[in-house]
């Protein structure tokens, strides 16, 4: 507990603190992060971590999270037109060994670039979001689902009873995953009473229920291909806390998920 306490505050200390800074710095963390999620993805789903479909891989979340907008470049493809592409790629990929590499092996690429790249794009976005306020809806955002998460924690302990997904996560609960949305609600309407009149009351009630439903979500889909390949931790990048797709898998589930909803400005 006291190893993971240690981790979690300097990780995250240094985290927020690019955060602030912003601009190039905190994109090229964030691009730092993808490309270390999807190398945690392909290790745990047992294949090299730098062989030729992983490759492709990469390239692919480089491309999703790569910062069009801050160098005042115009994406060439688009984000669909780019990841049709990149399917086309990895079906060739597959004609062209002769079945060597199996149409599994490439889907599974396919969703993990797609899931990874797409995840940290959307966060790498908000910092950086057209009203000019991309530094208050990425501390909102995460605020939200650190509240979840802390809700769900004690709550959980304090109340849990009736188990909410026992064959994925065993130690999780109804009663905390309750708990859970009702401190990230209580947050985000903190920030919209703070916020000047930038967040509305009820836009932030959609946010914080967002950033718990879908995060709690993110973090039950982490537990259920971790269980599938029979893993505790994506990685061991962050002592007491695994790797980086174990402490970012609710972000890059709810970043994408209240842009697409257009519940914070479109980047």
């Amino acid at each position: 507990m006291r190893q993971r306490l240690i981790t979690g505050l300097i990780a995250g200390g240094g985290f927020l603190g690019i955060c602030l800074w912003g601009g190039l710095g905190y994109h090229a963390l964030v691009v730092m992060m993808a490309v270390i999620g999807f190398y945690e993805f392909v290790r745990m789903i047992g294949l090299p971590a730098f062989g030729g479909t992983a490759v492709i891989g990469y390239a692919g979340v480089l491309y999703a999270v790569f910062p069009w907008s801050l160098l005042q470049l115009t994406n060439p493809l688009g984000m669909m037109g780019f990841f049709w592409l990149l399917m086309l790629l990895f079906f060739v990929v597959t004609v062209v060994s002769k079945n060597d590499i199996p149409i599994g092996q490439i889907a599974l690429m396919f969703l993990g670039t797609v899931y990874i790249g797409l995840g940290f794009a959307y966060l790498a976005a908000t910092r950086s979001t057209p009203d000019g306020h991309g530094l208050f809806w990425t501390i909102l955002m995460l605020a939200a689902i650190w509240s979840s998460d802390a809700g769900a924690y004690f709550t959980g302990r304090r109340f849990g009873k009736t188990k909410l997904w026992p064959a994925i996560s065993p130690n999780k609960t109804v009663e905390g995953a309750v708990g859970g949305v009702l401190l990230a609600v209580i947050v985000a309407a903190l920030f919209a009473l703070f916020s000047g009149g930038l967040l509305p009351v009820g836009r932030a009630l959609l946010l914080g229920g967002s950033a718990a439903v879908v995060g709690q979500m993110g973090d039950l889909i982490q537990s259920a291909y971790k269980r599938v390949y029979g893993i505790k931790d994506s990685g061991t990048l962050l002592p007491g806390h695994g790797g980086i797709l174990d402490r970012c898998d609710s972000w890059i589930a709810v970043f994408p998920f209240v842009h697409i909803l257009g519940l914070l400005p479109m980047y």
